[in-house]
């Protein structure tokens, strides 16, 4: 019965295909689902056999299978396997499922934003700018250019400004890679990226990391399955707060030079609020190397503003793109930039905000350590809490009204359970909340209390 039923099914989207690729075969199910022939809650072939069946390569029938799920055809049932979606509307991401339901927490340390009493104050914006004089104005403007040059970790060869560091992420994401191709990630690493990717169905490679990022040998293993970019970040990776050494970018960088097509994408979310010193692949590669650095962490997630580095060959084409959607990033706004990066008062609140978060992650970490906890240093706003369960460890924060982020929201394969935990906001009671923290990690498997 079971055989039969996936020849009617692989019946039905095979008479739909014309073309054979991850597009044409999402489309292909999507015309079944439309046309009646797949209902609601119809149960799809393992993907192996409909590559077997189809004669295309397992990659592709999974890159389809994602892009089916980002637009809300097919979903995920739990024992059933994939089915067919009761309506088109398009599910949560990794992120915005690990943080479900946080509201209502006294302390929430699952958002991984910054503190907003640390942020600069924001000048009036009355005269801080000019209207441009065309719509062909220089997309950045000359004196932020020629400051964010004077503090870059290389020489760029192209600047450009985005509206934050997923926008910068997604431009260069969707100009480098196509359907089916491969992307080297951190595992563990930043959620949003994994759901861009999905959502351009591009399999992710995860590479292994420890206290000093990615590792190299990680790295050289992920390369063999032909990537064509690489994802991940300098300093203060989020979420586990590891930070390159100087030694570990020149590993990577020898690494990746072994392979001159595959590109380098740094994210360098924290920014001005890291601690630790910025070291780049582009000293090392510049003509892989694609750096962003946001401004989101330092001086406001609303200020919506990143700086991205990259060979002209990359960033021209996506600056053309650009001028026939939103065309450039506020000018007004990188004026509001170029005066809180100029300004005595507002460098000093950085200055500060960077040696509290610094201080707050060490009492956290000091203090789990003192319990038997033992964490690396690190870097940044977040801690990477290792628990024997993770969703025995989020009922026991929350009974002491402590919200955290699921760590496998951040994973790409599985590793040992963990949670995200944003120390950056915890500003007292650091010995309290670690012994909340600690009584969490330890809380044995709901299934073993059972």
């Amino acid at each position: 019965m079971l055989e039969t039923y996936c020849h009617k099914v692989l019946s039905e989207v095979s008479s739909r295909l014309v073309d054979v690729s991850a597009r044409g075969l999402a489309e292909a199910v999507g015309r079944a689902v439309g046309d009646g022939a797949l209902p609601a809650g119809s149960k799809l072939p393992p993907v192996r056999r409909v590559a077997a069946e189809l004669h295309m390569s397992p990659t592709t029938v999974s890159a389809a299978w994602q892009l089916l799920r980002r637009s809300g055809t097919i979903r995920t049932d739990g024992r059933r396997g994939t089915v067919v979606a009761s309506s088109r509307a398009d599910g949560p991401g990794r992120y915005r499922a690990a943080l479900r339901g946080r509201s209502g927490f006294a302390l929430d340390l699952s958002t991984g934003v910054p503190d907003p009493l640390l942020l600069p104050a924001l000048p009036a914006l009355a005269g801080l700018s000019p209207a441009p004089t065309s719509y062909l104005d220089e997309p950045v403007l000359p004196e932020l250019a020629a400051l964010l040059r004077d503090n870059w970790p290389y020489a760029a060869d192209r600047l450009a400004v985005f509206d934050g560091a997923m926008d910068a992420i997604d431009h260069v994401a969707s100009h480098l890679l196509r359907i089916g191709d491969r992307a080297v990630v951190e595992n563990p690493c930043f959620p949003p990226l994994l759901d861009l990717l999905e959502s351009l169905g591009v399999q992710p490679v995860p590479a292994g990391t420890d206290a000093e990022g990615m590792l190299p040998a990680a790295l050289q293993s992920a390369l063999a399955q032909r990537p064509t970019a690489v994802f991940l970040q300098p300093r203060a990776l989020n979420p586990t707060g590891a930070s390159w050494s100087p030694g570990r970018a020149t590993s990577l960088a020898a690494v990746l030079a072994q392979t001159p097509q595959v590109y380098a994408v740094e994210d360098d979310s924290a920014g001005d609020v890291s601690s630790a010193p910025l070291h780049s692949l582009g000293a090392h590669l510049p003509r892989q190397t694609i750096h962003v650095r946001s401004f989101s962490k330092s001086h406001g997630p609303d200020l919506r503003l990143a700086a991205v580095s990259a060979p002209a060959a990359v960033l021209d084409p996506i600056l053309e793109r650009r001028l026939l959607g939103q065309g450039w990033t506020s000018r007004l706004l990188q004026h509001l930039l170029l005066t809180l990066l100029t300004d005595p008062a507002s460098i000093a609140a950085v200055r500060t905000a960077k040696v509290e978060y610094a201080r707050r992650r060490h009492l956290v970490v000091s203090a789990l350590r003192r319990l038997g906890l033992a964490l690396p240093p690190g870097d940044g706003l977040n801690v990477w809490l290792p628990v024997i369960d993770e969703q025995a460890a989020l009922i026991s924060l929350a009974s002491n009204g402590i919200a955290a982020a699921a760590g496998t929201a951040f994973t790409v394969t599985p590793t040992a359970p963990h949670l995200r935990l944003t120390a950056g906001l915890i500003a007292t009671d650091h010995d309290a909340i670690a012994t909340h923290l600690a009584e969490a990690a330890r809380t044995p498997s709901l299934a073993v209390a059972r």
